[in-house]
């Protein structure tokens, strides 16, 4: 999951306000229910020490998110006095969470919100396609590409003529793929999404998936739901894109831990994978961290560090935090620490599932990260 979009949290200082809402049902109890939950979650931050403004609009903030438009809830992040970030929730959390602290509470988002990965979706007839990209921000419009308009239908007959012009027609169809293919390409590069769906006419999206560089291909899929016409969405289609982000998800996941497996500190090369908070925040210091690893089960994501105000200021110790140029740093949990890290540092980040009970947790601690380049181990 990259983290891009919770950049407005990290553009101004905190302390910061934060609360896992849950709207409830949409019904008489539900309204009574909405409001002693918002009566509640004010009150913790109040405890806490929010201040007055700060309070009063993550009241208001709450009082508006509804189980009609957020059946699963809504994420609410607040400091100085105004909401900077409300985020959509893809499950509802479990148990109401709220905060004040001096950095944003992330990793329930990260629970809460799934992993799915950026998805391009592709709407695809024998004239061309619409692109859609769907992300933590919901479906956004992506782009078109036009090809030749005609000749694009075939006739049933076999006259000499008639044959000529159908040749035409699959000419037409031909070119078509080769420009739906490299317009593609190009959406693929500039949005950043890590998965492509092709969606459509079922001459041309294979005719498409065959144009496109085997790098591509490798993170692409088709289904033979939908298409390009207004009006050919449908529940199977939605399936058929959910299937396939869920299992990106689970194959990199698998992917991911196999490289920790292989890199971490303990053998006798390179490291390349490292776990446990000293390291981590050793590697987000240097901006080494490439993907973080989160289990949110993990005995040590609560762990004091000390921070500053650069995301790379953060320390296991006071005194090291003062050291790194920081007069007066604060103490904040690991993983939130280390999640402002890898968000602005524009770093990957995995929520690993609890390990089997006959095998080791990995990553031990709940914390670990691959690395972008390797080091070597120190010395004994």
């Amino acid at each position: 999951m990259h983290l891009s979009f919770l950049g407005p949290l990290f553009d101004r200082s905190g302390p910061w306000a934060t609360v896992y809402f849950d709207p409830a049902q949409n019904d008489e109890s539900g309204a009574k229910r909405r409001e002693l939950s918002v009566r509640e979650a004010c009150r913790t931050l109040e405890q806490d020490g929010a201040d007055a403004a700060t309070v009063q609009a993550v009241r208001d903030a709450l009082m508006g998110i509804g189980p009609a438009e957020d059946p699963a809830g809504r994420v609410v992040f607040a400091a100085g006095g105004e909401v900077v970030l409300s985020h959509r929730l893809s499950r509802p959390p479990q148990r109401q969470i709220a905060c004040w602290a001096p950095l944003p509470r992330l990793t329930p988002l990260l629970e809460l919100s799934g992993q799915d990965p950026v998805c391009l979706v592709a709407y695809i007839d024998r004239t061309g396609a619409d692109f859609e990209l769907r992300g933590a921000a919901g479906p956004q419009d992506a782009g078109q590409v036009e090809g030749r308009q005609h000749p694009v239908h075939r006739t049933a007959s076999a006259d000499w003529s008639e044959r000529h012009f159908q040749l035409k027609v699959e000419n037409t169809w031909e070119h078509n793929a080769g420009e739906i293919a490299q317009a593609l390409c190009s959406a693929y590069e500039e949005c950043g999404a890590e998965l492509i769906v092709l969606v459509g006419d079922p001459r041309e999206r294979p005719a498409v998936y065959d144009r496109l560089p085997e790098e591509v291909r490798k993170v692409t899929v088709q289904t033979e739901h939908g298409g390009r016409a207004a009006g050919s969405s449908s529940s199977a289609l939605e399936e058929d894109i959910e299937q396939a982000r869920q299992q990106y998800t689970r194959r990199h996941i698998e992917e991911a831990l196999d490289r920790f497996r292989a890199g971490r500190v303990g053998t006798d090369r390179p490291t390349d994978a490292v776990e446990g908070v000293p390291a981590l925040v050793e590697a987000a210091r240097e901006h080494r961290i490439e993907t973080l690893l989160i289990r949110p089960d993990g005995p040590e994501l609560g762990r004091e560090t000390w921070v500053g105000s650069e995301p790379d200021q953060v320390a296991t110790r006071r005194t090291d935090a003062q050291i790194l140029g920081e007069g007066d740093p604060i103490p904040v949990r690991a993983d939130d620490a280390l999640l402002r890290s890898a968000a602005v540092t524009a770093a990957d980040v995995l929520i690993v599932p609890p390990s089997d009970e006959d095998g080791p947790d990995i990553p031990a601690g709940g914390l670990g990260a691959l690395l972008r380049w390797s080091y070597e181990p120190a010395s004994a």
